[in-house]
């Protein structure tokens, strides 16, 4: 792992629906939102358990890796070609450890600041843990969640093979015939309705540890798996592993995107970027853009950025490791009124530790008030 990458936990996810911000002329703030009529919600990346328990699994992975700058390219024109219509209603998952953590500690002086600013706001849902046995059920207990009040879930796969490049989020199936079986069991829990699924963070940028053979078999098993997700359900949507900003250089992701089968309408949708990270918004879009670009592919495909830790921007120092001074971005939407852009996500639940205000995933109030305060 390179120096400044940042920990993704993994865990189940809970927050409530704010009105959508629209992102011209507007810093990475959070600004306050309306908080929806019915409740919407995600931590280290815990994994929701079988349905009526929730139980969460730990496991941590990187996200914030150094490079050259990405260079400049002229992003592509917005597409021409009229999107179907979609919700805008993220969903909340009712587990979180937040959500835990609020209800234990309503005396607590942080607690107004977590809850209306962190615990109500919809956050991803991870799947990290290697279990075949119960992934489809915990899968359709997500999304018939969000199918139960119109809204939309985001999960988050999270089991490749030497995931981390053996780092402090290592795990994943034992070999990618086993990930090829847990997918099909993963996408037979998506159901018909609206969800977006985060496909594998790390999964592309992060490859380099491998052999060339091995990177060529990962990513024909991330662009099956991207086949698999959208056969089982027309309605999902499949975002791919695009680092950040920060990281490779535009045209090089996009080239390692194009081999994992991101620029085929048939396995995906776009791609994601700044999970776990701290990048602004602007530098992710203009950054996304240029991937797109230099992906091709239909002109439908999309992006989607973790806003979750942004507010303040990455650290001048590349400091990864739950850094002082930052802030919560963006609160999370599918209506970004950025062209390309189809959502600002809360991948990262603020308030897990990246390992150094706590164990990897699990949950600091005192990191979860300083993003929400600062």
């Amino acid at each position: 792992m390179v120096a400044v990458a940042s920990l993704v936990v993994a865990v189940g996810t809970a927050t409530g629906m704010l009105s959508a911000l629209d992102d011209r002329d507007a810093s990475d703030e959070a600004r306050p939102g309306l908080v929806g009529d019915s409740p919407s919600a995600r931590p280290l990346p815990a994994v929701p358990s079988a349905p009526g328990s929730a139980a969460a699994s730990a496991s941590a992975s990187p996200s914030t890796k150094v490079s050259a700058s990405p260079s400049p390219k002229k992003a592509s024109p917005s597409s021409t070609k009229a999107r179907p219509a979609t919700s805008t209603r993220l969903y909340r998952h009712p587990s979180s450890q937040v959500l835990d953590w609020v209800q234990d500690n309503p005396r607590d002086w942080r607690t107004d600041v977590i809850e209306s600013r962190i615990a109500d706001r919809p956050a991803a849902v991870w799947f990290a843990d290697y279990t075949p046995a119960t992934i489809t059920s915990r899968v359709r207990a997500v999304t018939s969640g969000g199918a139960g009040q119109g809204r939309v879930p985001v999960v988050v796969a999270y089991a490749i093979p030497d995931r981390d490049c053996g780092g402090a989020s290592q795990g994943g199936a034992p070999d990618l015939g086993a990930y090829d079986s847990w997918i099909d069991r993963f996408a037979a829990g998506l159901g018909s309705g609206e969800v977006v699924v985060v496909l594998e963070p790390d999964s592309i940028a992060q490859s380099d540890c491998l052999s060339d053979g091995g990177r060529a078999d990962r990513f024909a098993s991330l662009a099956r798996a991207g086949r698999v997700l959208k056969s089982a359900n027309a309605n999902a949507r499949v975002y791919y592993d695009a680092g950040h900003s920060g990281w490779h250089p535009a045209a090089k992701q996009a080239a390692l995107l194009k081999q994992a089968g991101a620029a085929s309408a048939a396995s995906s949708d776009g791609i994601f970027s700044n999970v776990s990270n701290f990048h602004t918004t602007s530098a992710e879009i203009a950054y996304d853009r240029q991937v797109l670009a230099a992906l091709g592919g239909p002109s439908s495909l999309g992006a989607v950025i973790d806003t979750s830790r942004n507010g303040n921007g990455a650290p001048s120092d590349g400091e990864w490791c739950d850094p002082a001074g930052r802030k919560i971005g963006r609160a999370p939407t599918l209506n970004t009124g950025e062209s390309r852009i189809d959502g600002y996500l809360w991948v990262k639940l603020p308030g897990e530790s990246d390992g150094c205000k706590g164990s990897p995933g699990t949950f600091s109030p005192s990191y979860a008030y300083e993003l929400a305060s600062s």
